[in-house]
């Protein structure tokens, strides 16, 4: 190891955060799940969508889909997990209203389409459309922040979360 290589091998610290749907954001306490809410699975923070495209939150690798096609983990290049989860109590929909079009292992941008989801079904189905980004492992999160709440359109950035 020589005298530098601590400089080639730093990664950022700081990462931006993207709204992934076009919709109102809205602070992680305002959604109607508590465990969400209550923040059991980690802080973040929610959109009430007006469309079903649900683009990525970060640019990261996608670690995970589950079969249900309702949730996405997601992970930073500096290690923070990312929870994108489509819905509220949606996992019992068995995947029907969703399609997702990424695989574990691909990378992902602010401009990578990961899923749509039917609202009208949803609707239907009297489901909540909430999509919700949680990050897993808090552990590792030094800070958190959403710079702006409201009507957003996807792939603006929205706040940064800092990898301790």
């Amino acid at each position: 190891m020589g005298l530098f290589d601590f400089l080639k091998g730093s990664k950022e610290k700081d990462v931006e955060l993207y709204n992934p749907v076009d919709g109102e954001v809205i602070p992680i306490e305002d959604v109607s799940d508590p465990v969400f809410s209550q923040k059991m699975m980690g802080d973040g923070y929610g959109i009430e969508p007006t469309n079903g495209e649900i683009y990525s939150p970060i640019k990261g690798e996608v670690v995970s889909v589950f079969p249900t096609k309702h949730a996405l983990g997601l992970k930073t290049d500096n290690g923070i997990e990312v929870l994108v989860h489509i819905g509220i109590d949606t996992v019992e929909l068995e995947g029907s209203p969703f399609e997702v079009f990424v695989s574990e292992g691909d990378k992902v941008t602010k401009d990578t389409l990961l899923a749509n989801v039917d609202l009208e079904a949803l609707k239907e189905l009297e489901k909540s459309d909430t999509v919700i980004i949680v990050f897993t492992n808090m552990d590792d999160v030094d800070d958190f922040t959403i710079d702006h709440n409201g009507s957003q359109t996807h792939g603006e950035v929205i706040g940064s979360v800092t990898a301790k």
